[in-house]
């Protein structure tokens, strides 16, 4: 009996639970309904602006894509037209240039022509003076040639014949001969010269090797070659050590 009254309790309190429940759902529906109307709105609205933002983007898209070619050929004409500017300034200097060097070679006739009506001589008579002295500074490098080769030789005779009559101890060298170091053996203390036979070298030759106008040591010619000799340090004439580069004269010039 107690169950069964249980039983009816509980139903009624469910039928209670129930009715309430229904209740206050019925009360919500018109709120929700009016809510999910309102956000429905809402989202009509939105979707109304998203379409036109997307209008106006895509318009705008255009417009940066048109914007950007006709940068592009903006900066194009630009270029060209820069290019242009320095074609036309560079031919302005070349002729600058041209006219300078013409007004110089003016100047110049102008000067040679009143040395010429100077001197009264016909163009003819100048013609032929300025051959004879070709013709005289031609003849004159010949013979400093042959002087040239004649005063090594005169070196070289004299030399020996000095050697074979005893009368002097050390090779004389052509005053003007000049060189430099080529090559250098600090172990066997012997130096490779850029002078040779064709300078006037002569075997046992005496040179002074300087560096910046002081004396390094002294060498004596060993071997000749036409155009460079080998020479060794003499001992107790080595004050410092002789290096590539370094400048050789005689020890004994020819006077």
């Amino acid at each position: 009996m107690l169950l069964r009254i249980s039983l009816i309790v509980a139903i009624i309190a469910a039928l209670a639970a129930g009715a309430l429940s229904y209740i206050e759902v019925t009360d919500k529906i018109p709120a929700l309904a009016k809510q999910r109307d309102e956000e429905h709105t809402i989202k009509v609205a939105t979707m109304g602006e998203l379409k036109q933002t997307k209008s106006e983007l895509g318009k705008t898209k255009s417009e940066l894509a048109q914007t950007k070619t006709e940068l592009a050929e903006t900066k194009s004409e630009r270029d060209k037209a820069i290019a242009r500017g320095d074609s036309m300034q560079k031919r302005a200097d070349d002729l600058n240039e041209k006219l300078a060097k013409a007004t110089r070679e003016r100047d110049d006739a102008q000067n040679t022509l009143a040395s010429y009506k100077a001197t009264g001589l016909t163009p003819e008579q100048v013609v032929k003076l300025n051959k004879n002295l070709k013709d005289a500074m031609l003849e004159i490098e010949a013979i400093n040639g042959e002087k040239s080769v004649l005063m090594r030789n005169l070196v070289k005779v004299r030399t020996q014949l000095e050697s074979i009559i005893g009368t002097n101890s050390f090779v004389i060298l052509p005053a003007d001969l000049r060189g430099k170091i080529l090559q250098v053996d600090p172990k066997w203390d012997f130096v490779i010269l850029n002078i040779g036979e064709d300078k006037g070298v002569l075997p046992n030759g005496e040179l002074l090797v300087s560096r910046d106008g002081k004396l390094v040591a002294k060498v004596i010619v060993r071997s000749i070659q036409k155009d460079r000799c080998i020479a060794n340090v003499i001992p107790g004439w080595k004050l410092g050590d002789p290096v590539e580069g370094d400048e050789v004269s005689p020890a004994h010039p020819a006077t």
